[in-house]
């Protein structure tokens, strides 16, 4: 798969540009637990995967620079000063973000050509945005000896995404993307943005993400909403971040706040938990708990946090009723996207057959299915 993106890519620019281009493939990422904890200065679980852009990118003579997508057949030039946010600029930000703030930074850019694509599905919660920003950042370091640190260049990443693309993301998605490993899942602490690589064997099983294909509209405000709340929590308890929080602290102000925002507190005090207990139980080879963890995870993203909806409950469901699956859990911010799911080899096929009818059925439109596996950083190919 990934070996065909970066031949695609590589042909267009050699017929483009009639030069030899620079390669960077840079994954996007899963989360495999913790959920809504990053904003908390919690624990995290990413792994970058094997889907991700291709990027060929080389140094132009011309005074502007180009880009071209190709999954969309656009080309975009730009000159290198003066640069600012696009209005509706979609792609073109990310990149015009990430020349922007290596600028910030006083770093010396030339013009430059590129060529990119990518196999990460759209709206899936796979981090397709952090993936771009980073071949970008990545190349361009590479391409004019920036020296920057891959800690670095994640921070530009995120700073392009902030100032560029208006949203106000935590690290998780660019540092997955960044610094993955292959066949392993990263626990990473969002305060001290310091990660441990926990490698795992899913030995009979498979990662199988499902895609419900809706986004509500729910998402962003409820984002914002449940960020206010763990704040004013955290303040009652005099704490920097829920993360420093236990369940008996929180049973001390629980008259304090109402049942709706003691319950989000305290799903955000247990998925930090759940976290730790997920690490614990990949060092024991213990599938049957990861898979429990996983369950629990959405039970709580579901009924305390809520911040799931009727398609992706419908999944999990499918999930527990399934003997070929020992867990899954909605994945990323809420109200749509992906399930998680941990499935036996053997009964992939069944399982994918079953759920896409019964989902069908349900819904009147289709899901989507994907097997993913664990994967390595943002890399140069050649």
């Amino acid at each position: 798969m990934i070996a065909n993106l970066v031949k695609e890519v590589e042909n267009s620019f050699k017929k483009q540009f009639k030069t030899d281009p620079l390669i960077v493939f840079s994954p996007g990422r899963i989360n495999l637990i913790g959920e809504h904890t990053d904003y908390n200065e919690g624990f995290v679980f990413p792994a970058a995967i094997d889907k991700g852009i291709a990027l060929a990118i080389q140094k132009s003579e011309e005074d502007i620079s180009k880009v071209f997508a190709l999954n969309k057949g656009e080309l975009y030039e730009f000159a290198l000063d003066h640069i600012k946010p696009l209005k509706n600029g979609d792609w073109r930000n990310y990149i015009l973000g990430v020349v922007a703030e290596l600028q910030v930074l006083g770093k010396e850019i030339g013009n430059f050509n590129g060529v990119f694509s990518g196999n990460i599905p759209g709206g899936a919660g796979m981090s397709s945005s952090a993936a771009l920003e980073n071949s970008f950042v990545f190349g361009i370091n590479e391409l004019f000896n920036l020296g920057l640190t891959k800690e670095e260049m994640i921070l530009v990443s995120q700073k392009a995404e902030h100032n560029y693309a208006g949203v106000k993301c935590g690290i998780m998605d660019q540092y997955a993307s960044m610094f993955g490993i292959k066949d392993s899942a990263l626990l990473l602490d969002c305060r001290t943005v310091t990660s441990k690589p926990y490698k795992i064997d899913f030995k009979d099983y498979d990662l199988m993400l499902i895609n419900t294909n809706v986004k509500h509209d729910l998402a962003e405000t409820a984002y914002n909403d449940r960020r206010k709340v763990c704040e004013k929590v955290s303040e009652l308890l005099g704490v920097v971040a829920l993360r420093d929080a236990s369940t008996s602290d929180l049973e001390k102000i629980k008259h304090d706040i109402s049942e709706e925002d003691y319950q989000k507190a305290l799903y955000v005090i247990e998925e930090n938990n759940r976290v730790k207990k997920f690490a614990a139980a990949i060092e024991k080879d213990d599938l049957s708990t990861l898979g429990s963890l996983l369950f629990q995870s959405h039970d709580g993203l579901s009924v305390q946090y809520l911040v799931s909806c009727t398609e992706l409950d419908f999944l999990v469901t499918q999930a527990q009723g399934s003997s070929d699956v020992i867990g899954a859990r909605m994945m990323g911010g809420g109200f749509g996207g992906c399930t998680i799911n941990l499935v036996r080899k053997s009964g992939m096929e069944a399982f994918k057959k079953e759920v896409s009818k019964n989902f069908k059925d349900e819904f009147g439109r289709a899901c989507s299915i994907y097997e993913v596996k664990l994967s390595q950083g943002t890399h140069l190919v050649n």
